[in-house]
């Protein structure tokens, strides 16, 4: 392997786990940490780390750290500079507080050798084209923001004149909250293991170079060793500096800091995330990638609606704009990711 290989194999995967660490943890542990902002960070990071290792682990020990995520993709065995631009553009929106998706930006750039032909048309036309893995990997995200969407009005329509506004208007007894902890916990170390299988591909992708389509992600003990210390210590940062920029999106939504409501919120997060992995519903590649961000905000968007139809009879403008901001920024995403493989297969000749 060649020198230029191994520079972007592992800057790569250093600046892609710093953005998906910074932006896509967020949407996991963010009502976890914002519900439990008076425990000592490291408990909370303890029981994420955990988590996580678990998840590496059993992901080494079963020869695809990527938990069969990278199985349609053909990686190529050499990687030129151009493939450290998406990460690098995803740290940037990162680092401006913006919900992005790193599944668009990061394996969009692993899906050139699907898209056949080297001008603007043919990476267009690949966008809409669910048989190419970048089409595919659109379809199923905007499916999954609809099914969170839909889920979330259903749901808290359901329960918010109950639930949600007991909990707005009643703060939560001592003798309750150890029942709630135990059951938030539960919740959230589930939909973090969901998350976890479904998107270490978008961080793992750089170290797999000349891996074929169907191929396990196999590493050696020493790269994985230092893979698993990067991440945590990456994680540790999120949960010190208390989620970071993107943590705001959460914050802004009603009711999130509440450890009931946020125990709600990851459970429905958490088998959205789980239907999709497993392919539940039988209408899409269960192994393909997907955006988890698009599945977040959907569900906030949808849980939002539904929350302030009840406590306020009815949607005021100030929501709607709240709510299509939020798509806007993730919608962003998507239209830098199309950008930059533009650029990259274009001018780069990737």
């Amino acid at each position: 392997m060649d020198v230029t290989t191994q520079i972007v194999m592992w800057l790569g995967f250093s600046l892609a786990a710093f953005s998906v660490v910074g932006n896509d943890v967020i949407q996991t542990l963010g009502t976890f940490m914002s519900s439990n902002a008076k425990r000592p960070w490291w408990v909370l990071y303890a029981f994420a780390a955990t988590i996580l290792t678990v998840s590496l682990v059993m992901g080494f020990y079963q020869s695809d750290i990527a938990y069969g995520r990278l199985d349609k993709f053909d990686i190529p065995a050499t990687l030129s500079v151009w493939y450290l631009l998406p990460p690098l553009v995803l740290m940037l929106i990162t680092r401006s507080g913006i919900p992005v998706s790193t599944t668009f930006m990061i394996l969009t750039l692993f899906s050139l050798s699907s898209i056949q032909g080297d001008n603007v048309g043919d990476i267009l036309a690949s966008v809409i084209d669910t048989d190419t893995k970048l089409g595919g990997m659109i379809n199923k995200s905007i499916m999954g923001y609809i099914i969170a969407f839909s889920s979330g009005i259903v749901v808290y329509l359901a329960i918010s004149s109950l639930v949600e506004k007991y909990f707005i208007n009643n703060a939560i007894k001592d003798g309750e909250r150890n029942v709630w902890s135990v059951l938030q916990w539960f919740s959230t170390g589930f939909l973090w293991y969901q998350w976890l299988t479904q998107d270490l591909a978008n961080i793992y992708v750089f170290l797999g170079p000349g891996k074929a389509k169907g191929e396990g992600m196999m590493m050696e003990l020493l790269p994985f060793a230092i893979s698993m210390a990067i991440i945590l210590g990456l994680l540790a940062y999120i949960f010190y500096s208390k989620g970071g920029a993107v943590q705001k999106v959460v914050l802004a939504k009603t009711n999130t800091t509440d450890i009931r409501s946020a125990t709600i919120i990851d459970f429905i997060y958490g088998i959205i995330l789980y239907i999709f992995k497993y392919n539940s519903l039988g209408l899409f590649e269960a192994k393909l990638p997907m955006s988890t961000t698009w599945v977040f905000i959907g569900l906030l968007a949808g849980r939002e609606i539904g929350v302030r139809i009840w406590l306020d009879k009815g949607l005021k403008w100030a929501t709607i704009k709240d709510l299509l901001f939020d798509l806007g920024k993730v919608f962003l995403g998507l239209v830098v990711s199309v950008a930059i493989v533009i650029v990259i297969k274009v001018v780069g000749q990737v």
